[in-house]
């Protein structure tokens, strides 16, 4: 029998979700060419733990506490093993602000879990978590501000933008528990080297384990999306540098930037990415709030992305304007 010659890879065409219990799932995709399941489920599997949004505390402040190995009266915790307890307590924010500052008192011999922090604000998908044990004499009032984030930022990068008395949290945003593959081969038109990707995915509760991958995919997705212009079938190999701007039409999110640097930029109205190319040093310097830490992460970045500050031709920064100029209208 003469071996078919393909001119294309096959197309999964199958999917299937088994729901393995609360906040945990099976997805099921196949069938792909050899070697091509792992291609599509190792950046999946990484994008899961990456660019899923959660939300976590990240900062603190505990009345008559004024550091992190501090004790407080009346409280058989002291402040240290408090903030791992907290750290530990998933919130979630009930409307869509991207940050909630929430106040809570305690009074009297208690133990105090999670789903004592429930309010009209958060809820908590951990209730059962311990936090904090208090005697009949003590009294225990804490604020904790809880925003809402993608992956794993350290307290160090919190410290610069929170308020006095307020302690710094290193600050677990993702939900996903656990995001595990397996390749199996599958049997197709008398071909056993097909395979089928087996995706086992658990969340902490914040987001269903469906919704996370879904996210996941639509990071690929734009991440994917700098190549649009080449799938143009009106974009020929001479012309292709028509798209050479297409990262610097993209909104400042997509530059990943420390929550400083990005707050610098959103205060001061600048929402795309070429926004940045069109200032000068001095005029990215002059930022309001704009520290040293947070130019040059920005300035490396855009470096990165090979349009440093400050470096566009009269001609690009002309074409540059009028497109953001469009973009803004059409946003509006």
């Amino acid at each position: 029998m003469m071996t078919k010659i393909n001119t294309s890879a096959y197309v999964p065409t199958e999917l299937s979700i088994e729901n393995l219990g609360e906040n945990r799932v099976k997805i099921n995709v196949y069938p792909f060419e050899t070697g091509f399941g792992i291609t599509l489920a190792h950046p999946l599997r990484r994008l899961l733990y990456a660019s899923t949004v959660g939300f976590a505390p990240t900062s603190v402040k505990i009345e008559g506490v004024t550091h992190e190995f501090d004790s407080m009266r009346g409280m058989f915790e002291d402040v240290a093993n408090f903030i791992i307890n907290l750290k530990a307590i998933r919130f979630k924010i009930r409307n869509a602000n991207p940050k909630v500052v929430v106040n809570y008192s305690f009074k009297g011999q208690k133990e105090i879990k999670g789903i004592d922090l429930i309010n009209d604000e958060v809820d908590i998908v951990t209730p059962d978590i311990h936090l904090a044990t208090i005697n009949e004499d003590a009294e225990l009032n804490f604020t904790v501000v809880i925003e809402c984030g993608i992956g794993y930022v350290p307290s160090e990068i919190i410290r610069e933008q929170i308020n006095d008395g307020f302690i710094a949290l290193d600050a677990f945003f993702t939900p996903v528990k656990k995001a595990m593959y397996d390749i199996e081969n599958i049997l197709i038109e008398d071909n056993p080297d097909y395979e089928k990707v087996v995706f086992t995915i658990e969340t902490d509760g914040q987001i269903s384990p469906i919704d996370a991958f879904k996210h996941s995919l639509k990071a690929m997705y734009d991440q994917m999306s700098v190549f649009r212009n080449l799938l143009d079938s009106n974009v020929s190999v001479q012309n292709v540098d028509a798209g050479k701007f297409a990262i610097l039409l993209q909104s400042i999110n997509d530059l990943n930037l420390s929550v400083r640097s990005f707050n610098s930029l959103d205060k001061a109205q600048i929402k795309y990415v070429a926004e940045i190319a069109l200032l000068s040093d001095n005029e990215l310097k002059n930022l309001k709030n704009l520290g040293k830490k947070s130019l040059d992460e920005i300035k490396n970045v855009m470096e990165e992305i090979g349009f440093p500050v400050g470096n566009l031709s009269s001609e690009d920064a002309e074409a540059l304007r009028k497109k953001v100029s469009e973009l803004r209208v059409n946003k509006e």
